[in-house]
This record gives structure tokens, sequence and C-alpha cells, in this order.
């Protein structure tokens, strides 16, 4: 659905911050946060500091024994055949961030074959707070499904303090069928936008989630317990509504992002829209409204919902559509070229939308990103990635396909667990974390 025709949504914090209640009002709250539209930036936005990896350390993951890697320039290319290791290189960033990485792997496949079974990353960056060391890795119990953050060389109080600190956003060749698969794909995909913002929406999303399991369980079970479900239901209804606020504020702010400008002009104008009862609900009525609604109806619904195996209404219901503006092309109808296109604006966008709320710039990791690209619009995602303030990690098979980027990118070869530099691209500089504009 479009937010763009309904009344200003504001994002209410409680006390403390620690939880989200959200109402739609038509004047702002002292205690609220805006959450659209974005103030009118023209062309430029003006990013206070950016976000820069200085140094990655990779100790018995994936295919790496040891890899200590220091990237100098603003974009980095990793060249290598299928198998090389260069999509592990950008899964092990992805995993210094909250959330379960790129390709959202299960702990126990991360050790390197023949290793001892646990595995480390670990990131030097420059951010707003200072240069930070960023580590993750297996638990000191030896867990191989659960790992551990390390912050400066101390264990964080949650996983909030580092993502106040560090932020990445990513394009993979999975995502090339996004919009032709399942609804679960969409959703985890749009829940992952709204984190990068948002620090507090992947516990609002968990606790929903595990009250549902909860309360689909009892209901299989046939333990009607009344007071033991309205329980759950109401807390499926709250963090349901404040999950679902979060992702309407991020549609909304990215439907408002200026699309003019060189980083932007190549690529389709797009509209997101969220396809969900709780939103429809919350686009008319105040959130506690909203909240005793959805509490009503799952109890209402108990018999069905046993019946099925599962709620029938809920946060984890939701899905989202992209549209193509000057074809009024949907995502899932687009060529596999279209498709392309249309998520690389998208990604490109929420990088601005970072870069305008946070004041830096998110690590960029592009796997395979100039698959289905023909000539002309690869031309155009590279002169993006010139412009653009993120600094840029990508993939690729052939160097050739990157050689228009020589002067401006590093590139390094991927092979047997290794780096080594591929000649005829820049050999960098040490990396500014200076603002600039996006």
């Amino acid at each position: 659905m479009s937010t763009r025709s309904q009344p200003d949504l504001w994002v209410r914090k409680g006390r403390g911050g620690q939880k989200c209640f959200v109402s739609i009002l038509r004047a702002r709250p002292d205690n609220c946060l805006p959450s659209g539209p974005l103030s009118p930036l023209g062309i430029r936005c003006h990013v206070r500091h950016v976000l820069r990896l200085h140094r990655l350390i990779l100790t018995d993951f994936r295919n790496y024994a040891t890899l200590t890697w220091r990237p100098r320039a603003p974009v980095s290319v990793l060249i290598g055949p299928n198998g090389s290791g260069k999509s592990n290189l950008l899964e092990a960033l992805s995993l210094l961030v909250p959330g379960r990485g790129l390709r959202g792997a299960r702990g126990a496949d991360l050790p390197r074959r023949g290793g001892p079974g646990t595995w480390a990353v670990a990131g030097k960056f420059s951010t707003l707070q200072g240069e930070v060391d960023i580590g993750t890795g297996t638990a000191p119990d030896g867990g191989s499904d659960r790992r551990v953050f390390r912050l400066d060389g101390t264990t964080p109080r949650n996983q909030a303090e580092i993502a106040s600190r560090a932020a990445a956003i990513w394009l993979t060749p999975r995502m090339d069928r996004l919009f032709q698969e399942g609804a679960s794909g969409r959703r985890r995909f749009l829940d992952r936008l709204v984190w990068a913002l948002d620090a507090t929406h992947a516990r609002e999303v968990a606790a929903h989630d595990g009250a549902m399991t909860q309360r689909n369980r009892l209901l299989a079970e046939g333990r009607a317990e009344p007071a033991w479900l309205s329980g759950l239901e109401d807390a499926m209804a709250r963090h349901g509504v404040a999950a679902t606020a979060a992702r309407m504020a991020l549609v909304r702010r990215l439907n408002d992002v200026p699309i003019r400008g060189a980083l932007y002009s190549a690529f389709p104008p797009t509209r997101i829209g969220l396809v969900c009862a709780i939103a429809n609900r919350l686009a008319i009525s105040p959130a506690l409204e909203a909240e005793d609604w959805l509490r009503a109806t799952l109890a209402a619904n108990r018999a069905r919902d046993a019946a099925s195996g599962a709620a029938a209404l809920g946060a984890h219901r939701a899905d989202m559509t992209l549209t193509d503006l000057e074809t009024r092309t949907e995502a899932g109808l687009a060529s596999t070229g279209q498709h392309k296109r249309l998520l690389i604006g998208l990604i490109l966008s929420h990088a601005r939308l970072i870069a305008e709320v946070r004041g830096f710039a998110p690590l960029l990791l592009l796997d395979e990103p100039a698959v289905h690209l023909d000539e002309d619009r690869r031309a155009d995602l590279f002169r993006a990635l010139r412009v653009s303030p993120a600094q840029v990690i990508m993939t690729g098979t052939d160097a050739e396909t990157f050689l228009p980027l020589a002067d401006h990118a590093e590139a390094w070869r991927a092979n047997a667990g290794e780096l080594r530099r591929e000649p005829g691209f820049s050999t960098g500089s040490p990396l500014s974390s200076d603002g600039g504009t996006c």
C-alpha cells in the first residue's frame, strides 16, 4: 500500500527508548521522531562522516584459514571464478553488523572445513564515534550455532551498540528472484532495510514471532487456556503493531527519497508498497486502537488458526511490492535485467537515506552486481558508484568488466584462501573518513 496520501506518521519512543508506540497524528508531539517525508534535499545530501573499513581479519572462516586485508580505495573489486571465496569475504563483512549475514547461514556452516571448528571475523573501522574494532565469531562455549560480538575487545551490552556504529547493506544473486518467490524472502529483505535505521526493529519482530510460535503450539496441542492465549495474543498485538509501524515509516521515507542527481538518474524511480492488514488498520486508526483490533481478531480466530496450524493474521503475513514508476511495471513481471536495475536503484536510495538520517553512509556489499546488466547499464552503475559516498566492496568473475573503474577502484584476485592485487587498477591510498555528499 502507498502511505503518501496518509496523515503524517510519527514513531513515539517510550520511557528509556525501550518500547515503540505509533500513532497517526496531525501534530508533532515533543517525544516523537519524524518518519517522513524527508526534507527537500535537491540533488545532494550532506554526509558528516563516512564509515570506512580499514582492516579485515578472518580466522578459519569458510575457505580462509587466515587472512588480513587492508582495502585502500573507495571501491574494491574482488575477482575470481565461482568458488574462489569472493562471496565468503562479503559474507564475513555482513556478519560484522547484527543479523545473520547476507546468506542467512547457520553458525555451523561458517567454520573452515578441516579447521578447529571455530571461526572469527574482525574489522577495524572509522565511525562517527572514532576508530573502533568490531569482531564476531564462535561463542566461548564452542556452541556452533551461537556467535558473539566484541566491541573494542569487550562484550557489548547488546547488538544495538554494534548497529549504532556500523551499517552494511548488500545485493546478492539470490535477490535476482526476490519478487518471483515467496513473501517471506521479501519480508526479510524489507526488515533488513528497516533494521539499518532502527536497531530496535529486530527485537519487535523476534518478540512477535516468538509469541506467535508459542500460540501456535498451544493451539496445536489443544491446550486452549484462555489466560495464557490472551497473554500471547497481547504480545503479538503490541509487537506486531510496532514492527508494522516501523515498516510503514521506512516505506514512506524510501518513497520520498529524491531521485534526481547523478547517483540515481540512470535507475528507474520506484515505489514500494506494503501489503499488510495491520498497516491498513494503522493507516486509519491510532496504534492503541490497532492493537485492540489485532488482539480481538486473534482471539476470535483461535479455532480457525488451530485447524490450519498457523496464525492467519499478524506481522508475519506482511509482503512488499516494488513498481517501476516509469513503465508502471511491477518487479514480479519485470525482465531479469529490469529487476536488477530496480533493486540496484532501491539499494542506492536506501544508502542515501541512511546517510541522511544517521550522518554516515553504510558499507555497500555488491555480489556480482554486473550480472544481467548490458554494457550501457553497467556504465550507469559504475558512474553511480563513483559519486557514492559509501565504501563499496563488490565481486565479479572477470577483471575486464570493471576496467572502466580502474582509476577509482582497486582489484584483488581471490584464490585458494588468499587475495592478491590485480594489475591494471588503482593501488589506492589511505581511506579518508571525512564527510561528503550523496
